[in-house]
């Protein structure tokens, strides 16, 4: 598909100084340079002009990757959890199967490689159910969740990164670890109650 935005003017990852100041939205970008790297985030530092005419700063973390999740989900209804240590939280937390999807990937390949890698399960029906942009005031991150029906086990082959436990539970089980603080991701509560509520309006 042809790209039809202009390239003449710079996007909202160029660095450098502008003059006159970018428009962005009812924002100005006044300056911009990058404040940390790595092969999965950008850390980009903004002097900007907000939209009640004042100065200031804003940091923007931008990921390289976009967020899949899945609602692994078989014919009675139970649903599968991965549990593993989250270095950012300092805590054991679960969440549905999850991973990153970089930019010559197609989403649903990432799912369907990210179930396998996890859970050891490949699916026969999939179908995007969620969009979400994970947390906007800091983070362009954006997330795609599919619902994978029609499972069948394999064997999960985690990377060498990834210590994970393995959970099967009724979905109405999985809902009352939301209710008890039990899942915390926000990823994960979106999309469980999602796949609830649709189940719900289909009945």
């Amino acid at each position: 598909m042809k790209d039809n935005r202009s390239t003449d003017k710079p996007s909202f990852k160029d660095n450098g100084r502008f003059d006159p100041p970018k428009p962005h939205g009812d924002w100005k970008i006044n300056h911009r340079r990058t404040a940390y790297e790595n092969a999965w985030i950008e850390v980009g530092h903004y002097e900007v002009t907000n939209p009640t005419g004042s100065e200031g700063i804003y940091g923007v973390v931008h990921f390289k990757n976009i967020a899949v999740a899945i609602v692994a989900l078989d014919e009675a209804q139970n649903v599968h959890l991965v549990g593993q240590f989250r270095f950012t939280l300092d805590s054991y937390e679960w969440e549905i199967p999850e991973g990153g999807c970089p930019a010559d990937e197609a989403p649903l390949e990432a799912a369907k490689r990210e179930l396998l890698e996890e859970c050891g399960l490949e699916a026969s029906e999939w179908k995007e159910i969620l969009r979400m942009a994970t947390s906007n005031s800091v983070t362009n991150e954006q997330s795609i969740t599919y619902l994978a029906t029609g499972l069948t086990q394999s064997e999960a082959r985690p990377e060498d990164t990834e210590n994970l436990t393995q959970h099967c539970i009724p979905l109405d089980d999985a809902l009352s670890m939301i209710d008890r603080g039990d899942i915390k991701d926000a990823l994960s509560i979106a999309s469980l109650l999602k796949v609830s509520r649709d189940l719900l309006t289909n009945n």
